[in-house]
């Protein structure tokens, strides 16, 4: 059991300081190699994991590549700079429409694809409107938030709803007819705790003007109209399938080599550039994690949350929901959200209750945004900011994330009951 977690420990460590030369996808794939070598885990346990993560893992893939395309056309830089024009001129208004944008593409691209592209074109585009640094910062802040708090609505949403709705086997649109009114309680109370805390940072008036017409940025106006078709008819396609039983990442990943080939005999792209650009090192950081929890598990330590999950399951309803969202929403928060979705899937397999399972979801989703470590989409962010020169403390950021997240999280997981 101690070598179990000391591997556990120490991976996640790394994975949060990220050491010079060392990437989160290498640190947790020495992980993975750790507990193999230790005899924590065997060959059938790593068939196990990949049976529960196979189709998280190539959907992921094909949603990232889908976002880069869209990216190197000009889709989402034509959707804020036209979110911004709408604003005509209302700093207030910009922020709420902003956020909006930023749970849109949360909710069609994934968290970490919002993470990835969506934060540096926004930071373009608030610097080429001259805004100060606190008002930058207030911005950035709320379009952190809302890149998972927004990421509930789909399976494909975010790697946690896929990995929990392969492992109860919840199909496309039952998921989603689950979690719908989750999603719009999650982003209409973003918003306004968002704006309530940030407010004195947003300037009244924002000289628009500045930015350049929408369609100046796209690339080809006959592909850009196409992509608003075809992901139309991918999102039928995701549904279609789920009454067939295929997996999503048959639509995800194969929906992305269509548009990657559309896009380059429009001469829009360069393919092998472009998947040479994917965020591979997330790819091996998801694999690497879960053998990595898989040894946890094998080693004991699941079953005290089990214990801990049936006892609330016995009580009332409120209190299995509330106390399974905040669980996994602090597991979440101080060892990440990827490693507790599996931790409490396992745990609550033998439990049966689809509230329980929902209000998981929820809680690995929001729950994590209380520091800055919680969710990979997170991590990215940071990253992303910190080579465009803005860093934010870990204390910086966890004062926000927790003022923000508490209350967030409940009036969500209020939703469910």
């Amino acid at each position: 059991m101690y070598l179990s977690a000391t591997i556990f420990l120490v991976t996640l460590l790394l994975v949060i300081v990220q050491p010079k030369y060392l990437k989160i996808g290498t640190s947790a794939i020495l992980g993975a190699i750790a507990v193999y070598a230790g005899g924590l885990v065997g060959v059938k346990d790593l068939l196990e994991v990949w049976s529960i993560v196979w189709d998280a893992t190539f959907a992921f893939i094909g949603i990232i590549i889908l976002s880069l395309v869209l990216d190197e056309i000009g889709y989402f830089e034509w959707m804020a700079i036209k979110m911004a024009k709408l604003s005509n001129g209302s700093g207030k208004r910009m922020f709420v429409y902003s956020l909006i944008l930023g749970a849109v593409v949360s909710a069609l691209f994934a968290n970490d694809g919002a993470a990835l592209i969506l934060t540096p074109i926004l930071l373009a585009k608030m610097r080429v409107l001259k805004l100060n640094t606190k008002t930058i910062i207030a911005f950035l802040l709320a379009g952190g938030f809302i890149s998972d708090s927004a990421s509930l609505p789909f399976v494909f949403s975010n790697l946690t709803n896929i990995v929990t709705a392969n492992f109860f086997h919840i199909g496309f649109v039952e998921y989603f007819k689950g979690m719908i009114i989750p999603f719009l309680v999650s982003v209409i109370s973003s918003i306004i705790i968002l704006y309530m805390i940030l407010r004195k940072d947003i300037p009244d008036f924002i000289d628009a003007s500045l930015l350049k017409d929408p369609k100046e940025v796209l690339k080809s106006k006959s592909l850009f109209y196409f992509s608003w078709f075809f992901l139309v008819i991918l999102l039928f396609g995701y549904s279609v399938g789920d009454s067939y039983g295929y997996p999503v990442s048959l639509f995800a990943l194969g929906g992305s080599a269509v548009f990657l080939f559309v896009s380059y005999m429009f001469k829009a792209v360069e393919p092998v550039t472009l998947i040479k650009q994917a965020p591979w090192q997330v790819v091996w950081f998801s694999l690497g994690l879960y053998i990595v929890v898989y040894g946890l598990k094998n080693a004991g330590w699941i079953l005290y949350l089990e214990e801990f999950l049936r006892y609330l399951s016995q009580k009332s309803e409120v209190l299995a929901v509330l106390g399974t969202g905040f669980t996994s929403a602090f597991l979440s928060a101080f060892m990440n959200n990827l490693p507790t979705i599996m931790i409490m899937d396992i745990s609550l397999k033998h439990i049966g209750s689809e509230a329980m399972i929902y209000a998981n979801i929820i809680g690995c989703n929001i729950g994590p945004k209380m520091t800055s470590f919680g969710s990979l989409a997170t991590l990215l962010w940071l990253h992303t900011l910190e080579k465009k020169g803005f860093k934010i403390s870990f204390w910086e950021y966890s004062k926000f994330g927790v003022k923000v997240t508490v209350p967030v999280l409940l009036i969500v997981l209020l939703s469910l009951l």
